[in-house]
């Protein structure tokens, strides 16, 4: 089986409940980063949540018997990493949050392979850039146009907040290409970076969070909602996640494990609607749907397909990547985004735990 070729029913029914799953957990974050910042300081929540998470995947990698890195270059390269793809992106969905709707903030997520793409070529130049991806682009920027609703005019506190998700996953942006520049082909799994590049992060917040908001409030005194809500995205969105994803790629390859980026702002439009009672502007799901599509584009989902999935093997066997970004060659593909969740496969680097992951009870 190809990467580009279809499983059949039998293949289907193993990773389908595992994908849906991974696209609930990673979209209902943005419901737990609202929960969060109702009692935490948006610092304070991020540090708390990468610290659960680093812990989770500590542990995954010690029941898998796997390291992490002891190279200092590689701990250098991972310090920009964790800035740029987890402490401040993170911080950014909270402040954010403070002012719009974990839907929307769901929304602007989705935006990150658009602006990967541009700084892949122009700044990192790590890819180049094609008639298709420049069409992509350009819807992608038509619909960030829409959603922000910029005929309305620009301002004011909501602005500001769409803003500082932008702004997150122009976070996103830096981090991937850099990762990819800098870690890919690297010796290491994906789980023993993500666990160092989360370490990393926790040691950043830990001395930012307490000068900029003063020191973190003792666990005990957060109410039971707030605390699940660390947990969960720490352990469940990073540590859960990380494994699903995994499997996920074994089973089904890595370029139809990448979709699920597709479904996570729908996850998170739904479980805002439904747990937060939040609505939405008729122009921001529409303006959503754009920049998708124009995602869809770059990557050759629409269109003329081409193999750009180089360096991908049987979805039985360790699942690496040479020269791209986790799933794709086109650095926008959806597995090498960053959600807030939690860190996933880093670009470029191969999943070799991906064989002995244990399968997820469900």
């Amino acid at each position: 089986m190809t990467v580009d070729s279809t499983p059949d029913r039998a293949a289907l029914r193993s990773w389908l409940p595992g994908f849906l799953a991974l696209a609930a957990i990673w979209g209902s974050s943005f419901l737990f980063i609202k929960i969060g910042i109702g009692e935490l300081h948006p610092l304070h929540l991020t540090l708390y949540r990468v610290a659960a998470g680093a812990a989770t995947l500590l542990l995954v990698l010690a029941v898998l018997r796997d390291r992490l890195p002891a190279e200092p270059r590689v701990w250098a390269h991972l310090t920009v990493v964790a800035a740029f793809g987890v402490a401040v992106p993170f911080t950014l969905f909270g402040y954010g949050e403070q002012r719009v709707e974990s839907m929307l903030a769901g929304i602007w997520n989705a935006t990150t392979p658009l602006i990967v793409l541009p700084l892949a070529v122009l700044v990192f130049r790590t890819e180049r850039l094609t008639a298709r991806r420049a069409v992509g682009m350009a819807l992608g920027f038509v619909g960030v146009l829409v959603v922000l609703g910029v005929w309305q005019g620009v301002g004011g506190a909501h602005f500001a907040g769409q803003l500082m998700c932008f702004g997150a996953a122009a976070c996103y942006g830096v981090a991937i290409p850099y990762q990819k520049k800098f870690v890919a082909g690297s010796a290491h799994s994906g789980l023993s970076l993500s666990a160092a590049q989360l370490l990393v992060a926790t040691a950043q917040l830990a001395v930012v969070a307490p000068l900029v908001a003063g020191a973190p409030p003792v666990p005990t005194v957060l109410s039971a909602e707030v605390l699940a809500s660390v947990l969960a995205l720490g352990a469940l969105g990073t540590g859960l996640a990380f494994v699903i994803n995994l499997r996920n790629i074994r089973i089904a390859g890595a370029s139809t494990a990448s979709a699920v980026t597709y479904l996570v702002p729908l996850f998170a439009v739904l479980i805002g609607a439904l747990a937060l009672g939040e609505r939405l502007h008729w122009h921001q799901p529409v303006g959503a749907l754009i920049v998708l599509l124009g995602v869809a584009v770059s990557q050759g989902l629409i269109g003329r397909r081409r193999p750009e999935f180089a360096g991908l093997t049987e979805p039985s066997a360790p699942v690496g990547v040479t020269g791209s970004t986790t799933a794709d060659a086109a650095v926008v593909a959806p597995a090498a985004v960053v959600v807030p969740a939690g860190v996933v496969v880093p670009a470029g680097v191969a999943v070799q735990a991906a064989p002995s992951v244990p399968v997820a009870r469900r």
